[in-house]
């Protein structure tokens, strides 16, 4: 009898400078709910470093079944959709921002599933010729508050899921309440993208690919939500029955 095999998934990982003794040196890190939810899921975790080489990338892609895009603290620079940056612009890095893109871009060549986490599904936006919001408080003056101050593991707002896409499916319910952590939001959607989730005053939430067997992206972190709501541990287990 044979086991069938583990799906491997890869998930970028972030980076900053750290004191390590007397060395002051970029450190790559990953916070641990990311890969503790592909666990969980039965798929096993890859923290993938930011490569620069294009071979590299393609190299890496042939071992991997699923691409899940973290999210982090900083912003993508507006001239990868080509605009200038605002005075409210976050910390930009322009290092992990050019290997998520790449790393996506190839990805989506392959048709291989992706799940785009808040920062991650910006990305995946981008990669695709999309563009963002660069602060939602500047350019959305009507737009409620997406930075919530408690704990990031309850919920901070309320989502509509579109009907007839595929997270509507995957969670099998209209709406969710879902975390919040972040100032910018998807504006131009991507080619081949649609609108999946949107927020009471309406912020763009989610989005997902209609050229793709499994490309999805949520502006929210389903990985803190998914050890106790449900519906969120859904989109994990659907991500990595994808990969299967």
């Amino acid at each position: 009898m044979t086991r069938k095999r583990s799906p491997l998934i890869g998930i970028t990982s972030d980076f900053a400078k750290t004191g390590n003794g007397n060395i002051d040196e970029p450190t790559l890190f990953l916070a641990q709910r990311y890969y503790r939810a592909i666990e969980q899921s039965g798929a096993t975790p890859i923290v993938l470093a930011a490569l620069a080489a294009t071979s590299a990338i393609r190299r890496v892609l042939t071992l991997l079944d699923g691409l899940l895009v973290s999210g982090g603290g900083f912003d993508i620079h507006p001239s990868y959709y080509g605009e200038k940056p605002m005075v409210q612009l976050g910390a930009v890095k322009s290092e992990r921002t050019e290997f998520e893109l790449a790393i996506t871009d190839a990805a989506l060549k392959t048709d291989m599933p992706i799940l785009g986490i808040c920062g991650g599904e910006q990305a995946l936006n981008v990669a695709l010729g999309g563009s963002l919001y660069q602060d939602i408080a500047a350019q959305i003056p009507a737009a409620g508050e997406h930075r919530q101050n408690e704990r990031k593991g309850r919920g901070g707002h309320r989502v509509q899921l579109a009907a007839g896409t595929q997270l509507r499916a995957i969670v099998r319910k209209p709406e969710l309440e879902v975390n919040t952590t972040h100032h910018q939001a998807v504006r131009r959607l991507g080619k081949g993208l649609i609108v999946n989730a949107i927020a009471d005053d309406g912020v763009i939430e989610g989005i997902e690919s209609t050229r793709h067997a499994f490309v999805l992206g949520v502006q929210w972190h389903p990985e803190l939500l998914a050890p106790r709501r449900s519906s969120h541990r859904r989109i994990i287990d659907a991500f990595v029955a994808a990969c299967r």
